[in-house]
């Protein structure tokens, strides 16, 4: 039985596994499912960044989070466009309301704010519902995420001396 645990918890940190396991973490934290794809990020990360591999695989770690945080939210983005729209506008919920007013305000450009954590997802699920432009909200969407991750690499290979 302990075999069994130690064979399936190596199936995670397989380095062919890797960029599979951060798209899906990164596709499900920008749905309503919990994915804590900052965490996975930043533990792959450190795991190439202590062992001294290339940096194609940074990219591509960089890339995959990136694909699965933008495929995510266009996810919630296309569920969104199918809710009748007279129904949220009744919606007693403060921070609901709020980005309602924010995204009629902004407009599309609110998009550039999807990267932040329960805001952003009600963000594209309003661009949605509002039926903004597929490309453009794409292409938003896809900058704020690259960002998010460009920032949080940053982060993880400046506050990590000496590792290198």
């Amino acid at each position: 039985m302990y075999d069994y645990f130690i064979s399936f918890f190596a199936l995670f940190f397989r380095s062919e596994n890797q960029l599979f396991l951060m798209f899906v973490s990164a596709f499900l934290s920008a749905t309503v499912l919990p994915g804590n794809s900052e965490i996975i990020f930043s533990i792959f990360l450190s795991q190439y960044l202590i062992m001294g591999d290339s940096s194609s695989f940074i990219v591509s770690l960089l890339v995959w989070a990136t694909l699965g945080n933008t495929l995510g939210s266009m996810t919630t983005y296309y569920i969104a466009r199918f809710v009748p729209l007279p129904k949220l506008q009744s919606s007693h919920n403060s921070s609901t309301r709020n980005a309602l007013l924010y995204t009629q305000k902004y407009g599309i450009w609110v998009l550039l704010f999807s990267w932040l954590p329960i805001l952003g997802d009600i963000f594209c699920g309003l661009a949605g519902w509002l039926r903004f432009n597929v490309l453009y909200s794409l292409l938003l969407i896809f900058v704020a995420k690259g960002c998010r991750y460009a920032i949080l690499l940053w982060g993880v290979y400046t506050f990590t001396p000496g590792i290198l």
